[in-house]
Parts: C-alpha cells; sequence; structure tokens
C-alpha cells in the first residue's frame, strides 16, 4: 500500500467501531485513532472539574488541553496534559455526557484539528461520528458501520459488567438511545452516512468476522482505484 491511506470509520456508539478499527490498524501496520476518546476526554475533565454544564468553561478546556493518544499493545492510552486517563472516560458517567460535550461546535473544531494534522503525516485508520463526512472527506476507504440497538446494548452492558459497573441492561439502551438521537440530529457535524461509503450491519457477528469481511472489502476497493 502506498503511503498516507486513511481508513475512516463512523457508526452509532456500540456498533464495533473501535474494535474493528484498532484489528483493521494492526493487521495492516496502520495507526489507529479513536476520535471518540478525544471528546471522552475533555468530557471527563469537564465533569472532574463540575462545569460540564457550562458551555463555555467546557470550550475553555478543549482549547487549552495538549491532548496525546498512545497505542501500547493494541490499546489506546490517552492522555491529557501529560496526566493518563484511560480508564477515567470509559464510565457511565462520561457516557451520559459526552454527546452533549461534543454537539457543541467549538469542541468539534478543536478537535478535528487535531484529527486532521494526524491524518496528513500517516497511515491512519480513524473511527468516530463524523470522520467520513467531515474530519477525512477525501478518506480512501469510508465505512459505516451498525448493528441493531439490542445488539449495541448488549455489548456495552458486557462492558460494564467486566469493570463491575453497577447499571442495568435497560439504563444502557436508553442511554444509547439518547446518543444515537443527539448524535443524529445536531446542526453541527451529525452522524449520517456518507454518500460514497458503504454500510456493514455486524449484527450477531463476531470481531473476527467484522476484520475478515473489512480486509476483504478494503483490499476490493483499493484495486479498483
Amino acid at each position: 500500500m502506498s503511503k498516507n491511506i486513511i481508513i475512516a470509520i463512523d457508526g452509532p456508539a456500540g456498533s464495533g467501531k473501535s474494535t474493528a478499527a484498532k484489528n483493521l490498524a494492526q493487521k495492516l501496520g496502520f495507526t489507529y485513532l479513536d476520535t471518540g476518546a478525544m471528546y471522552r476526554t475533555i468530557t471527563y475533565l469537564a465533569l472532574r472539574a463540575d462545569v460540564v454544564d457550562n458551555c463555555e468553561e467546557v470550550i475553555k478546556i478543549a482549547q487549552s488541553v495538549k491532548l496525546k493518544l498512545q497505542t501500547d499493545n493494541g490499546k489506546t492510552r490517552v492522555f491529557a496534559d501529560g496526566e493518563e486517563l484511560t480508564e477515567e472516560i470509559r464510565t457511565p458517567e462520561v457516557n451520559s455526557k459526552v454527546s452533549e460535550v461534543s454537539v457543541i461546535p467549538e469542541v468539534r473544531v478543536e478537535m478535528v484539528k487535531i484529527q486532521k494534522a494526524l491524518g496528513e503525516s500517516s497511515n491512519i485508520v480513524a473511527e468516530g461520528r463524523d470522520v467520513t463526512t467531515v474530519v477525512y472527506p477525501n478518506a480512501d476507504i469510508k465505512i459505516f458501520l451498525t448493528a441493531s440497538i439490542d445488539e449495541r446494548a448488549n455489548r456495552r452492558f458486557k462492558e460494564y459488567q467486566a469493570k463491575n459497573e453497577n447499571i442495568t441492561i435497560e439504563e444502557v439502551k436508553a442511554n444509547l438511545e439518547k446518543r444515537d438521537k443527539i448524535d443524529s440530529g445536531r446542526e453541527v457535524s451529525p452522524l449520517r452516512k456518507a454518500d460514497d461509503a458503504f454500510e456493514f450491519d455486524n449484527t450477531g457477528l463476531t470481531p473476527l468476522d467484522d476484520l475478515d469481511y473489512l480486509l476483504e472489502k478494503i483490499k476490493e476497493v483499493l484495486s479498483s482505484k
């Protein structure tokens, strides 16, 4: 493959974007970019400072923080001003607020600046809500990954169970439905399938199934260019 190839994956929460992107990046030797982790970090910092409902203060955090994403043994580690927040950003509390923070236009502007810069310097597999439509509109491969709401809720619930989080599957499903509504309905960079993206519904499939299918599809698309 030539240098600076961008594979962009969008989709709703719980669709398996992170796992698929990480597996693809590892298989192809590309850099993995978890854009959602960036918005989660801003949300966590705003929650910790008790300003998550104060739009101006959230914007200040996004404009001043120095974010760093580092991949170690297939795991993305997240740092804010030198402090590691890898686990802290994956809680139900952050999940419940991240869509509200990511809808703020000024926050998105700051995050997209960082994401675009990364795309100019290396081959990447990026995943998020608007990487195929806003961040990398000229990506070589665009994928819209989805799954049924029940499948997505079950996946996320299992993640929380593994972390001993006190939450019910009904609460997880309600949270996902709320996030879907916010992500798809926001005025700035809404979640939607790009016109030139191919859609992949992985309901009932395993991460290995996803990887096999996506690798074949990527080869097919690149060979036709």
